[in-house]
């Protein structure tokens, strides 16, 4: 989709995007989490927050069709999350957070379903898409692109299922 006359002007000499600007194409609402991603402050913890109130009916699912929305997620995260990067002039805005979404239904997939388990994953994967140790930070900033905003997500997310299962193996967690 690209630049187009059609959409308001870009939030590139402004702070952040609107609301309008993001409800004018379907890669901006789809890349801005559904507009948990305009929330301030924190916006990747907001699209995380939503993406765990939204994992409640696919945890209803089978596993097949759970790996498949996780597929079809990532794809189209990537094509979105190219296409408003370009738009805002910003491969990375940090109000986009499809890939936050994507990488904690991973987690939450993978995890034991019980509240103290999901809310030890939240946190964990927080923390490391936050601090973001090697290689998440290298992919962070090298990969400048649809792929590579999801990309870091996934490893962040892969880092929080090691954790898990470790503290599964250990009798921690059930």
């Amino acid at each position: 989709m690209g630049k187009n006359n059609n959409i308001p002007p870009s939030p590139e000499t402004t702070s952040r995007p609107t609301l309008t600007w993001m409800l004018h194409s379907p890669w901006h609402i789809l890349s801005f989490g559904f507009g948990s991603g305009l929330i301030r402050p924190a916006p990747g913890t907001w699209g995380t927050l939503f993406a765990w109130l939204l994992w409640q009916p696919l945890a209803l699912l089978s596993d097949t069709t759970v790996f498949g929305i996780l597929l079809a997620g990532f794809v189209l995260g990537c094509m979105a999350c190219h296409l408003t990067g370009k738009d805002l002039g910003r491969p990375d805005d940090s109000g986009m957070v499809w890939d936050e979404i994507i990488a904690f239904w991973l987690v939450l997939w993978l995890t034991p379903d019980s509240l103290l388990a999901q809310a030890l994953a939240f946190g964990l994967f927080r923390l490391f898409d936050i601090i973001k140790p090697p290689p998440i930070r290298f992919f962070d900033q090298r990969l400048k692109n649809g792929f590579g905003v999801m990309w870091d997500d996934l490893v962040a997310a892969g880092y929080s299922l090691l954790v898990m299962a470790v503290l599964v193996r250990l009798g921690v967690l059930a």
